[in-house]
């Protein structure tokens, strides 16, 4: 497809490097020559100078045979702008990233009305998977399927845990659960696992169940921690904003620390319920006057990945028994698998996953009936994807022991009619399931179908 980008920022860059990896024509329209250039220079795209609300600049980008247009810059009125231009000069399809809390809210309401196709707040995702993460203090990560129903989550064997030294054949003998270890995550690489594979002190593993079940496997694993009652965030970034709203209105203390006196104006305006504090969150004297360690839980996140990743190590100096971390920068990624900082999350990296599912079913005859869901894990090596499968795809009704599925690809878990199901060797696709696929990546699994050999 023709993808047009407005914006190479950070979230502008990561879609243009994954749908370009994925043989999409992207072009990529920002104001700053330097960022083009880079951008020419590090992948396969296209690159045009200028305003992205401009009809001259979008034409020259070839707007009138584009099959999207996706606008990211960092204003949220020019995104909207360069959407209702790109509607005006004929494309379809149009994605606005759109970050103030009272125009994404309008807009949600407003998408037809204004031509928009989808509006994402990374920001807003951001602050949700933190708290989903908060729910859960021992999940490193949690992602969620099939409307809420099945998860998948990150797990870190520590010493002493059960599951050391166990292969995945005894895996339901010592969690007691309906659960699969769809991934393992070691210092050697990325594995999916088959049920031989023996587990070591270290490893992280992804495991998909529903909320039932994974209940009952952190009772019976010993990864009780207590309830989240206290949340300490620093930075006060939309973020933060966001965050903080959902923890109040569930009875979760807050306390924020900004350094900008306008911006901690605005909180206390906003969010009357939180304690703001007006002074320098990277100070160790001032967190520890403000009493970090007491609470029980947090988050970093001011602009900086390199602050954010310090200030994560010494709450956990401190004792902060939940600690959440935000980075945007991939590079960190090797460093975030040596040194323990807790949860790490990526504002762009989920604004990007979503995006690209939106594309890779705009790349299937079934549109949005194809890729439901898509969640880059372990730091964007692995995919996991939902799909509904119905009366065109093959292989159903078929034991899974019979059935070609490529190298490299899982099936984790099979919801049907609401019931969840764990893939074994007699299991079968049923017309009007959901499926989970986990896929290392490289695949480009864009319909249900690509999952198999033949």
């Amino acid at each position: 497809m023709n993808i047009i980008i407005a914006g190479a920022g950070k979230v502008g860059a990561a879609l243009a490097a994954e749908l370009s990896v994925e043989d999409h024509n992207v072009t990529i329209i920002d104001t700053d020559q330097k960022v083009l250039a880079n951008a020419v220079e590090t992948m396969d795209v296209m690159a045009v100078a200028g305003n992205g609300a401009n009809m001259k600049v979008l034409r020259e980008a070839g707007i009138e045979s584009a099959d999207l247009l996706i606008a990211a810059t960092n204003l949220d009125e020019l995104n909207i702008l360069s959407c209702l231009t790109a509607r005006k000069l004929g494309v379809e399809r149009t994605i606005a990233r759109v970050r103030m809390p009272e125009y994404f809210e309008q807009l949600r309401l407003m998408l037809d009305e204004l031509g928009l196709s989808m509006v994402v707040n990374p920001e807003l995702d951001a602050a949700r998977e933190a708290y989903r993460l908060l729910e859960f203090p021992s999940f490193l990560k949690r992602e969620t399927f099939a409307r809420g129903r099945i998860e998948i989550v990150g797990i870190k064997i520590d010493s002493g845990s059960r599951l050391a030294g166990a292969s995945l054949f005894r895996f339901y003998e010592i969690a007691k659960a309906k659960a699969m270890v769809c991934v393992v995550e070691r210092e050697d690489g990325v594995h999916i696992p088959t049920g031989s594979f023996v587990l070591e002190e270290g490893d992280t593993i992804y495991v998909t169940a529903d909320l039932h079940n994974l209940s009952a496997l952190v009772e019976n694993l010993g990864l009780n921690k207590k309830k989240i009652k206290s949340v300490f965030i620093i930075g006060g970034s939309r973020i933060s904003y966001y965050l903080a709203k959902q923890c109040l209105e569930n009875g979760i203390a807050v306390k924020i620390i900004e350094q900008n006196h306008k911006r901690c104006i605005a909180l206390a305006e906003a969010l009357p319920k939180a304690t703001i504090i007006e002074a320098d969150g990277s100070s160790s004297d001032i967190l520890s006057s403000e009493g970090l360690g007491d609470y029980d839980a947090c988050v970093t996140l001011t602009g900086i990945d390199e602050e954010n990743l310090v200030l994560s190590l010494y709450a956990q100096e401190l004792g902060v028994e939940k600690v959440i971390t935000k980075v945007n920068r991939s590079q960190y990624d090797n460093l975030f698998n040596k040194i323990d900082v807790g949860s790490v999350i990526s504002p762009k990296s989920i604004a990007s996953a979503n995006i690209v599912r939106y594309v890779r079913a705009m790349s299937t005859a079934n549109e949005l009936e194809s890729v439901v869901s898509l969640h880059p894990i372990v730091n964007g090596k692995v995919e996991a994807l939902e799909f509904k499968v119905d009366e065109g795809d093959r292989h159903r009704n078929e034991p899974l022991e019979h059935v070609p599925i490529k190298s490299g690809i899982l099936v984790a878990c099979i919801n049907r009619s609401g019931g969840y199901i764990v893939p074994k060797g007699d299991t079968y696709f049923s017309t009007g399931d959901t499926v989970i696929i986990v896929a290392q990546v490289g695949h480009q699994i864009k319909a249900f179908n690509d999952i198999f050999t033949d």
